[in-house]
Formats: structure tokens, C-alpha cells, sequence
């Protein structure tokens, strides 16, 4: 029996067989709660992951963006423009925003009006494979 036939959908090594033997039990501890399945020689099963074992990353800023649209325009355009200058966008009045995160594109949404300050609902988790 192979590693793929151990766990549906995914090949497990053990720390042996990923060249991890005679790794700090800390490290492969740290490895594990980190989401990678880190088996010893006589585990069965990987560690279940839980949402206390992304507590390390909680305080970790993110930088979110949340774009309505796009234009193009020469630069002396750009500025001819002043507070309340219409700028045309790529997107009509509707149509989804994209929402990035880290410059990444990871959901899309409508814009909302909650107690009278714009939010991002999101409607469209994006999957990308990596």
C-alpha cells in the first residue's frame, strides 16, 4: 500500500521519508501547527488542523484593497482634475468589485452601506491553485 492510498486526496510522508529523521521535536511540533502533515513512525493519521492553530498568524497585517474599476488618461488629464471630478471607470454601476489581499485577487463583492460609512460584502471566494 502506497502513501496516496494512507489519506484520501493527499500523500503523507513520515518525518524519515522527508528527510526529517533526527529532526528538533519542537520544529516538527512548529511544522505541524503550521498545517504541514508531519508524521512520526508510528502515527496512523496526520494532526487535524483547528482554528487555535492559526493563532501565531492572527496579528499578522494584511494589506486589503478593494477595487471598483479601472480608467486610463494621459497625464496632464490626471491633473486637470479637482475635488469632485466624475472619473469614468471600467465597470458599470452593479458589477462585482474585485477584492485583493496582499495584491492577490482572493473574493469578489458588492459595496454596502453599513451606518453610513461603504464595506465590502463579499459574495465570490476566488481558488486559485498555487
Amino acid at each position: 500500500m502506497s502513501d496516496d492510498d494512507d489519506i484520501p486526496g493527499g500523500k503523507t510522508e513520515t518525518a524519515e521519508q522527508d528527510g526529517l529523521e533526527g529532526a528538533d521535536p519542537m520544529a516538527l511540533k512548529e511544522m505541524s501547527e503550521a498545517g504541514y502533515r508531519v508524521l512520526s513512525e508510528d502515527d496512523d493519521e496526520p494532526q487535524s488542523k483547528t482554528a487555535s492553530d492559526l493563532e501565531a498568524v492572527f496579528d499578522v497585517p494584511v494589506r486589503v484593497s478593494a477595487v471598483l474599476g479601472h480608467s486610463r488618461m494621459p497625464v496632464a488629464d490626471l491633473l486637470k482634475m479637482s475635488s469632485g471630478t466624475v472619473l469614468e471607470l471600467d465597470r458599470k454601476v452593479g458589477e462585482a468589485i474585485d477584492i485583493y489581499v496582499n495584491d492577490r485577487l482572493v473574493a469578489r463583492g458588492e459595496v454596502v452601506l453599513v451606518d453610513e460609512k461603504l464595506g465590502v460584502t463579499m459574495t465570490e471566494i476566488i481558488k486559485t491553485d498555487r
